[in-house]
């Protein structure tokens, strides 16, 4: 693989992912909510960081920015429809531009709904998605600024994706996402696997992401959903679901 990823937890319940390109040793983080995590594990990798990768504004995908920038001298990339709201950017990227880590390319990806300047971000050799809170495991953002048909468009871009591609999303959900999957397709015997794997994982304390697109388009609603219409009336029904 030319880039390799794995998660870093902070704050309550979200990730940031530092991704390493193995050719140049270039290492790049995505979402950084807060820096002290961040930090500790980028000296565990050698104390070095060129890039801060951003998928939207929001406090807890971007609050160690600063931090990290002024301790490392990274460079930040993020969506120039957000650029008015995003920390300062070294690099304002569109749908359809490629960003660079090291010697690995990857696809700036539309993917509004949750916010609407959101973007994501899918590197291909290395089968890796930065998708922020646009897709969940077994879920999707809560839309906040777009609408049922932003949503949908923006997932059926990322489910055109290879199966073998790793969703590295933001937040530690897959548990609350599942009991409610499950009250939507009880039937779905692929989705009650994972339910059950999902309970054992977080039980013994380990995260349950990344996890493959393949997997979540066997067992995520929002994923599966055959309309905005239909992935309307799942998401009004998750917003209430306790």
């Amino acid at each position: 693989m030319a880039v390799t990823v794995q998660a870093v937890p902070c704050l309550s319940d979200n990730y940031a992912w530092l991704l390493r390109d193995a050719a140049t040793g270039t290492i790049a983080l995505c979402d950084p909510g807060e820096a002290a995590p961040a930090i500790e594990a980028i000296e565990e990798e050698g104390g070095r960081l060129d890039l801060i990768l951003l998928t939207h504004h929001h406090a807890d995908h971007v609050d160690g920015v600063e931090a990290l920038r002024a301790r490392y001298g990274a460079r930040v990339i993020g969506a120039a429809a957000d650029a008015h709201r995003l920390p300062r950017l070294d690099e304002a990227v569109r749908p359809g531009d490629t960003v660079r880590v090291g010697e690995t390319e990857g696809q700036v990806i539309d993917s509004p709904g949750h916010t609407l300047g959101h973007i994501a971000f899918y590197f291909a050799d290395g089968d890796v998605l930065l998708c922020g809170d646009t897709l969940f495991s077994l879920g999707c953002g809560r839309l906040l600024e777009g609408t049922a048909q932003d949503m949908f468009r923006a997932l059926g871009l990322l489910k055109a994706l290879p199966p073998q591609t790793l969703v590295c999303c933001g937040h530690e959900y897959t548990q609350s996402n599942a009991r409610f999957a499950l009250t939507v397709e009880p039937e779905n015997a692929a989705l009650q696997r994972r339910a059950g794997e999902v309970d054992a994982a977080r039980a013994a304390g380990q995260p349950t992401l990344p996890v493959t697109l393949g997997q979540e388009l066997e067992t995520n609603p929002f994923l599966r959903a055959e309309s905005a219409e239909a992935l309307a009336r799942i998401r009004a029904a998750k917003d209430n679901f306790r």
